[in-house]
């Protein structure tokens, strides 16, 4: 690993090659995100360097984030309370639309907030300790970072419903069956397993991983022919990158794997 933030800062970063591993780093207060941190990760990923092929987003401690810092819950017009969520808005965007593919690692509480964050995420390691829930519902407010945008398409409306109307709160097998995580691992192999997946994601095509994170979620938005249509240039504008074109031959020279049951 080499230099990293120091450990005072409410979002820590460190190198690992070309990997940048971004922590949430508020554990006395559960991760709980306030304005500082949410305008630390939106000028983080606003200013990733040109090297990084892949970031790993975690939680400091016991947790990886448990929603919005209630205590520091400023009464709010509503016309502030729109800009505040719109400041969130803006930087799980960063995170969503990042210019390389971003992996979560959830453990313990991944609650409101949290949740929305781990939902700009593009892939998602969850631990056995990880659990999920939205109780904006019992405190009388309603999701203000994306999640009533992002949490539908992981989950179904009707999950996301359940959670807000009734307090539930999914069990990270539960999460997983749910669509909240990509892969489920034993408590403490989380970090593990996102760098595992993070080398193999950074050694990919730079336009290939490109294209799925910015092109793939706008496709799956568009109707069916306005989809196929869009489809046919990215794949043509990939393929025409000397980076697939160097692996394709040498797919052809048998010098690459080939997709195999793991």
């Amino acid at each position: 690993m080499s230099k990293q933030t120091p450990a005072s800062d409410p979002l820590m970063a460190q190198r690992d090659g070309a990997l940048m591993h971004l922590r949430l780093n508020r554990p006395a207060k559960r991760n709980a995100v306030n304005d500082t941190l949410i305008e630390c990760l939106d000028r983080a990923f606003a200013t990733l360097p040109e090297d990084v092929g892949c970031v790993v987003l975690s939680g400091e401690g016991a947790h990886f984030c448990a929603g919005l810092d209630l205590g520091e819950l400023a009464e709010r017009s509503v016309y502030e309370g729109v800009q505040h969520s719109r400041m969130w808005h803006a930087a799980l965007e960063r995170i969503q639309y990042a210019r390389v593919p971003v992996l979560a690692v959830l453990h313990g509480a991944v609650v409101g907030g949290g949740l929305e964050i781990a939902a700009a995420a593009h892939l998602r390691v969850a631990e056995a300790s990880a659990f999920y829930g939205l109780p904006e519902g019992q405190r009388g407010l309603f999701v203000g970072g994306g999640g009533s945008v992002r949490i539908p398409r992981l989950m179904g409306v009707a999950r996301m419903a359940d959670m807000m109307l009734t307090g539930r709160v999914f069990a990270a097998d539960e999460g997983q069956q749910a669509g909240l995580s990509n892969y489920l691992v034993a408590e403490g192999e989380g970090l593990a397993k996102a760098f595992e997946l993070a080398r193999k994601i950074s050694g990919n095509a730079p336009l290939s991983n490109f294209a799925v994170i910015q092109a793939l979620p706008r496709i799956a938005e568009l109707g069916p022919n306005e989809g196929l249509f869009m489809e046919s240039l990215v794949a043509a504008i990939a393929q025409g990158d000397p980076a697939a074109k160097q692996r394709m031959q040498a797919f052809l020279d048998g010098k690459a794997a080939k997709v195999a049951k793991s």
